[in-house]
């Protein structure tokens, strides 16, 4: 079984849902220390600029898991998502999924609506559930992850050569491939939902190279 591990982002580039799509289950990992620059909670747009969701003021070391809305984050966020003149209307609609059960529910929400647009049917567990040793950092809480849900192969995004040992997966009892780099044009998935013909999108998604097993 291949799996990936990686962070709930929101509306990333288009590689991200090919990942999902190139796997048997896709584990949101929230389960670790929210990053602060990273895209958990903010969506690339066509002008190089963000949408960024309205998350209330919390401590560093808080979890993806754990995150909270701001008080008036209904209102912040009508306001953001007002201001991008070529948002559609379905995806206005989606957008503005309630706020009440959480950061990480509303952005697996967000994901798996995104996975129907594009025609993925690929599973979510949420790491946080697996009971994963505290003491486990980077690689080996992955690894941990992924033995947990009994995977036979771990698929991660091109970035993840630099980060992960093939040697370390082995030892494991894991397998180790990479997705090629994304060669598009696209940058903002939000913007091409709201835009393109979704037919288009999956068939881009589709024409992707498979991931390829690190030696």
């Amino acid at each position: 079984m291949r799996v990936a591990v990686m962070q709930p982002y929101l509306y990333p580039y288009p590689l991200y849902f090919h990942l999902i799509a190139s796997v048997d289950l896709f584990v949101l990992f929230d389960c670790v220390q929210f990053p602060r620059r990273g895209r958990i909670h903010r969506a690339p747009l066509p002008d190089g600029g963000w949408l960024t969701l309205p998350l209330a003021r919390q401590p560093r070391d808080t979890r993806i898991a754990d995150l909270a809305f701001a008080d008036d984050a209904p209102t912040l966020w009508a306001e953001r998502c007002a201001a991008l003149p070529w948002l559609s209307a379905e995806m206005a609609e989606t957008l503005a999924a309630p706020f009440a059960q959480g950061v990480t529910t509303y952005l697996e929400g967000q994901l798996r609506r995104a996975c129907t647009m594009l025609g993925i049917e690929t599973p979510f567990l949420r790491s946080s559930t697996l009971a994963l040793p505290a003491d486990l950092r980077g690689q080996d809480r992955v690894m941990a992850a992924a033995r947990a849900v009994e995977a036979t192969t771990y698929v991660n995004l091109p970035g993840g050569r630099d980060l992960y040992s093939p040697a370390a997966f082995r030892a494991q009892g894991l397998g180790l491939a990479f997705l090629e780099p994304y060669a598009g044009t696209r940058v903002s998935l939000l913007h091409a939902l709201s835009t393109e013909p979704h037919d288009a999108l999956r068939a881009e998604r589709a024409a992707l190279p498979p991931p390829e097993e690190a030696p």
